[in-house]
């Protein structure tokens, strides 16, 4: 993949900044796998190996945290742009590809979820069958699944789309990329599939743009999301003290 001033390194990880379709084209004609870390997730890097070696794996991840980007503005002098997983998403699903059958491929994490978010793909132009989708089961620390790479080996899709949670997704991504025997687009979109079919709380795109996602979430579910997001707020001392640097293993 290119490189130069198309990427940040932030945290240790390589996170790109440059133009949001020319990523999506480069992903999806060469192949890759794309993370989107989120605030609760990246103040994991300390302590969560797993997830570590997964970021430090991906191809390069995207500026999908409205916390990372605002205080990595005020501390460096080089700004960089918010890119939403929801907007990466939505850019995906406009590729020609995604309107021929066997070119992607869906890892859902609940039947009904699955079965919603099919719906809403289909309905919106995506072709993919009961073939071109998997339940993700219980992930242990350590990923294996022999399952999902034989079904993927036989339909050999261009797309593989996780929708599952952060912190798994990412290792099953990683996993996904070192035991395929080609190199397909691998993207870890999370609950963003979710927003719009309405497994989710939907998120228009003008808020989303906003930056303002996670706070439609946190009202629909403030149980569930408001000490998620509190938590997040452990990334301000990792990311003031490292900026650049990978965190020191714990």
């Amino acid at each position: 993949m290119s490189q130069g001033s198309d990427y940040e390194q932030i945290l240790g990880v390589r996170f790109y900044v440059g133009d949001s379709q020319a990523a999506v084209d480069m992903v999806s004609e060469e192949g890759g796998l794309v993370v989107v870390p989120a605030a609760p997730a990246l103040k994991n890097l300390p302590v969560d190996h797993g997830y570590r070696e997964a970021l430090l794996g991906a191809d390069f991840a995207i500026t999908d945290s409205v916390m990372m980007v605002l205080l990595w503005n005020l501390i460096h002098r080089r700004s960089i742009p918010k890119f939403s997983g929801l907007k990466y998403l939505t850019m995906i699903l406009k590729r020609p590809e995604m309107q021929e059958e066997g070119k992607s491929f869906w890892v859902m994490p609940t039947p009904k979820a699955a079965e919603r978010n099919l719906n809403w793909l289909r309905s919106h132009g995506v072709a993919v069958g009961a073939q071109d989708t998997y339940l993700a089961p219980l992930y242990g620390p350590v990923i294996s699944d022999e399952a999902l790479l034989r079904q993927l080996e036989e339909r050999k899709p261009q797309h593989i789309v996780l929708g599952i949670g952060g912190g798994t997704q990412e290792r099953l991504g990683l996993y996904l990329k070192k035991n395929l025997s080609y190199r397909p687009a691998i993207h870890c979109i999370g609950a963003a599939i979710a927003f719009l079919s309405g497994d989710q709380v939907h998120i228009p795109m003008w808020v989303d743009a906003l930056g303002m996602g996670w706070l439609l979430r946190t009202w629909s579910d403030p149980k569930r999301f408001l000490p998620r997001y509190w938590d997040a707020r452990h990334l301000v001392p990792i990311l003031l003290k490292y900026r650049d640097q990978l965190p020191v293993s714990s």
